[in-house]
């Protein structure tokens, strides 16, 4: 195992070499291994970590979403699945310590297994370099994903978000008025959203459900 490699991929550089190694140290081969201390408590570290370098990433550059879409952003980068992917890209996989039986497996393309030691990792560079360079190494490789996110849950969440609006300031729920235009196979649909007695935004699209998200957003846009 080459951690000079490993280092270059994570994008840090050790002073402690023995807490990368310890990131690293899956339960099963512990118990393989007497004296050997588990990444366990390193996860457990590195997971509070992640949760509020995302919490405050999220906080700056996002200040148009409530809290209810702030939160859904966090869910959405801070999961097994999605930590399981930013391992693999890393190239964690071969680096982890399993037990034979685990290993056998396939534990090192497990995403509980994965996720697990991306946060051990994290919590070693929160242990070597500080909070800096922990916050870093998640901007680095986690906060990256937020922008692809963030226009998943724009698309399929205005409605949402703009019913948490009007409540949050003591307004009215929205209200929409749709109409439509075409033979039956070929229908268009508009959408018009009222709060109120004020017409906030209005929009377009080829299902009522389309034309009501594009009518939501207009409608955060003139709250903004």
């Amino acid at each position: 195992m080459d951690l000079d490699d490993l280092s270059a991929r994570i994008g840090y550089r050790f002073e402690r070499a023995d807490l990368l190694e310890r990131s690293l140290a899956h339960r099963s081969w512990c118990a393989e291994n007497d004296g050997a201390d588990s990444n366990e408590r390193l996860e457990f570290l590195g997971d509070a970590v992640l949760g509020w370098a995302i919490a405050d990433i999220t906080y700056r550059r996002f200040d148009d979403l409530s809290e209810g879409r702030l939160t859904d952003l966090r869910k959405s980068v801070v999961n097994a699945h999605a930590l399981a992917e930013v391992a693999d890209e890393i190239g964690l996989g071969p680096f982890i310590k399993l037990g034979r039986g685990e290993s056998a497996a396939g534990g090192a393309e497990k995403h509980s297994i994965l996720s697990d030691v991306f946060e051990a990792v994290l919590g070693a560079v929160y242990l070597d370099g500080g909070p800096d360079a922990a916050f870093a190494f998640v901007e680095r490789h986690v906060a990256t994903r937020l922008a692809t996110t963030i226009d998943g849950l724009g698309h399929l969440d205005w409605k949402t978000e703009l019913q948490e609006r009007c409540a949050r300031h003591g307004r009215p729920a929205p209200e929409y008025t749709l109409t439509s235009t075409g033979p039956d196979h070929a229908k268009s649909f508009t959408a018009t959203v009222a709060v109120g007695d004020d017409v906030l935004g209005s929009g377009e699209g080829t299902s009522k459900k389309a034309a009501e998200q594009v009518a939501a957003h207009a409608a955060c846009r003139v709250l903004d």
